[in-house]
């Protein structure tokens, strides 16, 4: 793995070892952030199955502002603080041992909101539109925020979502993308994102 883009090109980042964190791969980490970016102008993103914490620092060197990553495996922990440390981050990273609901309601605690999530879970995990949710019951979300689920490909997430529309899906063999636009309240023209084919 290394970083694609950016202030951190070219720099190589750790794998968690074992069999059960899954690193998005290269190829799909490079197709994700030409459909979202692939250039960012500030704002923080949040990369809450963080894993390897590669597609935070990814968005952290293609211009996000600043990425707070999360998990609850120590030795991801472990993983994200050399990843982040040879990205040279420094204080643009913030890094949590959490499950993700106890951290998103710990981050809402300090009234704290994203321009850009991340959730790429364990492919068991099919529950990423209830995370959404809370993501904006927890008024956790910038208006216009974009959401990027990695999931199984065998499993579908609705287009339309309460609060999100899916800008994007896609599939790179047994993984998928899904994109969606946060619709906050604020947007009343209800234009979107411009998503790249």
């Amino acid at each position: 793995m290394r970083v694609i883009a950016g202030e951190a090109k070219g720099r190589t980042l750790k794998a968690v070892p074992g069999m059960n964190t899954r690193p998005t791969t290269d190829k799909v980490k490079e197709a994700i952030f030409s459909m979202i970016g692939p250039y960012f102008d500030g704002g923080i993103a949040l990369d809450l199955f963080a894993g390897t914490g590669g597609l935070g620092i990814e968005a952290w060197s293609r211009g996000v502002e600043r990425t707070v990553f999360v998990d609850r495996e120590h030795i991801s922990i472990d993983i994200i603080r050399q990843n982040v440390q040879t990205a040279n981050m420094g204080s643009a990273a913030e890094i949590y041992r959490n499950d993700a609901e106890r951290a998103l309601k710990a981050l809402a605690k300090r009234g704290q909101k994203f321009r850009l999530v991340f959730l790429d879970p364990p492919y068991k995990m099919v529950t990423m539109d209830s995370l959404m949710a809370q993501l904006v019951e927890k008024q956790m979300l910038e208006p216009d925020a974009i959401i990027v689920v990695e999931h199984d490909a065998a499993h579908r997430y609705s287009d339309q979502l309460d609060h999100f529309d899916q800008l994007k899906h896609a599939k790179y063999g047994d993984t998928a993308v899904s994109i969606y636009q946060y619709n906050s309240l604020d947007s009343c023209d209800g234009s979107k994102a411009d998503v790249n084919e």
